[in-house]
């Protein structure tokens, strides 16, 4: 699984309630849920203006990070960094993501290398 850099990991802190998750502190992000319909999937793509953070919600989706294409779980976490090619498929059953954006968010900063929809 790639690497994540300290700042970006989510933070667990558990009170005699419960616990939260903290994913930003006093950060300038853009939150996204991404459904991703089953047997579709996003272009190979990179940003050069964000870093993105995909945190699975539920299905076991396909990532693709730099070279590396992993079966995801729920639950697990995945960094993307600035001009890093990724795409995300939804595998058999669709899949939802939980994606933190860090940086300039800006749809036009998407650069797509293939792309099954015929977008540039």
């Amino acid at each position: 699984m790639n690497s994540f850099p300290e700042q970006n990991k989510s933070y667990v802190e558990q009170r005699p309630w419960g616990s939260f998750e903290k994913f930003a502190d006093n950060e300038v992000v853009t939150v996204k849920f991404l459904n991703v319909n089953a047997g579709a999937q996003l272009s190979l793509q990179l940003h050069h203006k964000r870093q993105e953070y995909w945190r699975v919600v539920s299905g076991n989706p396909l990532i693709t990070i730099g070279e590396e294409t992993f079966v995801a779980s729920p639950g697990e976490e995945y960094f993307i960094d600035v001009e890093t090619k990724h795409r995300l498929a939804g595998g058999e059953t669709g899949a939802v993501i939980l994606e933190i954006m860090r940086g300039e968010y800006d749809e036009d900063d998407i650069v797509r290398f293939e792309d099954e929809y015929g977008r540039t």
